[in-house]
C-alpha cells in the first residue's frame, strides 16, 4: 500500500491548476494540481466543497422522521440512505428481526436501487469517456453524442434505469425520496397487479444487464494496456459478506482484505464499526478520511464499491452473475486495482441486481401483510448496508423523549476519499506531468474520479472543528468584518 499525499514543499512558488467543477459526477467537487516550472506535477488534490452538515441537524429530530429526512443527501442514491437510517432504527424500536415480507420488500426496493444507478453511472456519465476516448471532442462526450453514435446502448441504459425507477415507485411508493421503509419494517407491500407489472419486463433486464456486462468485457479486450494501468493503485478493500461469503448488497458482516487479497478482518459485526474504523478531517475538504484503526491513518485506508465487493465476495448467488463474477477474477494475477475495473464489476453487479429482482418476483412474501415489528426499545443502533458506490454506514442514539442525540454517517465516498486522491494522483504523473496541459489530460483526472461513481453530496460530513472563514463585505466589495475559526 502506498502512502498518503504528500504536501508540496513550497507550494506558493509553484504553478496552480484547477478542474472546477468536477463533471458528470454527482455534487460539487474540484481538483487542484500544483505543477513545478517544467511542468512536472507536485501535488494533486480532490477538494469536496459543498458543505451540508445532515449528522448535525438531524440532532433533536424524532428517529421516526429520521429515514424520509436523511435521504435528502441525495435524489440518486436516497433509497440508500433510508434503508440504511430504517436498519439502525430497527434497533430503537426492539425490531430484531424484521418480517419476511418486510425483509423482501426492503430487498427488492434495494436491488432496483442498484440497477438504477448503476445504469445511469454507466451509460449517461461515463460512456461518453468509454465509447469516444478520454481525448474527443468535448462537445461529442456527453450522453446527447452517446445517442446520436451508439443509440441501442443509450436506449439500453435509459431502460435499465427506468425499470430499476418503477422497482423503487412500488417498493417505496415514489421514484425519488419514498416513504416505504419505516423503522421496524415497512408501510406496505405489493399488491398482485404491481408484481406482475415488475415480471412483464424482467427477463428482458437481465439481457440488458448481460450485455451490460458484455460492453464493458469488450472495451477491456481491445485495450487492455489502458483499462489495466491507468491510474492503479494497490489498497485494501472492504465490504459486507452475506451468509457464506455470499455477494449481498443488503446484509451480512465486514469483511478487509489486504492489497494482495488476504483476509485481514472478517465477520466483524456491523454494531461494532468503531471497533474497525476511525476517521480524521484535513483543512483543504470537507470530506472525511476513514481508515483501519489497527493500521492506522498513514496505511490504514482502502477502498470500497463494486471493485471490492466483487472481489471480497467468496461467490455470488444467482447462476450468470457468479459466472461473470469467475471469469473476471480470473483476468488478473492477483486482485485487479485499476479504476477502471469498477465499470467491468458495477456490471456483474447491474446483472446480479436483475437475477436477485427475478427471483424476488416469484416470493410470495413480497405480498404479505405482516410488515412491522416492535419490542424491547433501545437507545442505539447502526445500519450497514451496501449502496451502489459501496458500504454505507449510519449510527443513531435516542434520548427517552424519542430524540436523535447523536448521528454519524460514514458514506461510500468517504470511504473512497484517501482511494480517489491516489487515483487522480497516479492519473496526474502517469499522463500530466511534463506535457503541456489541455482539456483532454485534465479529462482523464475526472475519468479517474468518475471510475469510483462519487456521490459528492452524500460525503460531506465534519467531524469535529472545521477551518471556518466568513466575511462580510459592503454593498461596493469592501471587507467590513471577518471571523476565523482555525
Amino acid at each position: 500500500m502506498i502512502s498518503k499525499l504528500e504536501t508540496a514543499a513550497h507550494p506558493e512558488t509553484l504553478r496552480r491548476v484547477a478542474i472546477e467543477p468536477v463533471s458528470r459526477v454527482e455534487g460539487h467537487g474540484k481538483v487542484t494540481i500544483l505543477l513545478d516550472e517544467n511542468n512536472q506535477v507536485q501535488q494533486v488534490r480532490l477538494h469536496i466543497v459543498e458543505f451540508r452538515g445532515f449528522e448535525k441537524f438531524i440532532e433533536g429530530r424524532p428517529y421516526w422522521e429520521v429515514p424520509v429526512m436523511v435521504q435528502r443527501l441525495c435524489g440518486i442514491c436516497p433509497v440508500s440512505h433510508n434503508l440504511a437510517a430504517s436498519k439502525a432504527l430497527d434497533l430503537i424500536v426492539g425490531a430484531k428481526q424484521i418480517t419476511p415480507t418486510a425483509e423482501k420488500v426492503r430487498r427488492l426496493m434495494h436491488y432496483g436501487q442498484i440497477l438504477q444507478s448503476h445504469a445511469l453511472h454507466l451509460y449517461h456519465l461515463c460512456s461518453p469517456d468509454l465509447l469516444f476516448g478520454f481525448d474527443s471532442d468535448v462537445a461529442l462526450r456527453n450522453i446527447v453524442g452517446i445517442v446520436q453514435r451508439y443509440p441501442d446502448a443509450a436506449k439500453r441504459g435509459i431502460l435499465l434505469r427506468k425499470y430499476g425507477q418503477e422497482v423503487i415507485r412500488i417498493t417505496s411508493g415514489k421514484r425519488v425520496h419514498g416513504t416505504g421503509s419505516i423503522p421496524g419494517g415497512i408501510n406496505k407491500s405489493l399488491s398482485i397487479e404491481e408484481r406482475n407489472v415488475l415480471k412483464k419486463d424482467i427477463d428482458e433486464i437481465v439481457a440488458w444487464g448481460l450485455q451490460s456486462v458484455q460492453m464493458v468485457k469488450d472495451l477491456h479486450g481491445q485495450h487492455p494496456a489502458l483499462y489495466d494501468n491507468f491510474g492503479s493503485f494497490r489498497s485494501s478493500m472492504m465490504s459486507l459478506a452475506g451468509q457464506g461469503g455470499a455477494l449481498d448488497f443488503y446484509g451480512g458482516t465486514l469483511r478487509v482484505r489486504d492489497a494482495a487479497g488476504a483476509l485481514l478482518f472478517d465477520g466483524v459485526d456491523d454494531q461494532q464499526y468503531e471497533s474497525l474504523i476511525e476517521e480524521e478531517v484535513k483543512a483543504w475538504t470537507y470530506m472525511k478520511f476513514p481508515y483501519l484503526k489497527s493500521i492506522g491513518s498513514e496505511n490504514g485506508w482502502y477502498r470500497v464499491g463494486p471493485l471490492s465487493r466483487i472481489q471480497n465476495c467468496d461467490f455470488i448467488g444467482t447462476a450468470l452473475a457468479e459466472r461473470e463474477r469467475l471469469e473476471f477474477i480470473s483476468y488478473s494475477d492477483g486482485p485487479m486495482h485499476a479504476p477502471l475495473g469498477y465499470h467491468w464489476t458495477r456490471m456483474i453487479e447491474l446483472l446480479h441486481a436483475a437475477e436477485v429482482i427475478r427471483e424476488l418476483l416469484d416470493d410470495p412474501d413480497l405480498l404479505g401483510q405482516d410488515l412491522v415489528v416492535k419490542g424491547e426499545r433501545g437507545y442505539e443502533g447502526v445500519g450497514v448496508i451496501e449502496a451502489p458506490r459501496g458500504t454505507l454506514i449510519h449510527h443513531y442514539q435516542v434520548d427517552d423523549h424519542d430524540l436523535v442525540t447523536m448521528c454519524n454517517l460514514i458514506v461510500s465516498t468517504t470511504h473512497n476519499n484517501q482511494a480517489m486522491n491516489e487515483a487522480i494522483r497516479t492519473v496526474a504523473r502517469q499522463y500530466l506531468s511534463g506535457n503541456q496541459i489541455t482539456e483532454g489530460l485534465l479529462n482523464h483526472v475526472e475519468v479517474a474520479i468518475r471510475a469510483f461513481d462519487p456521490c459528492l453530496s452524500c460525503a460531506t460530513h465534519a467531524l469535529g472543528k472545521m477551518p471556518l472563514i466568513a466575511e462580510l463585505v459592503d454593498a461596493e466589495g469592501r471587507l467590513v468584518h471577518s471571523l476565523t475559526r482555525e
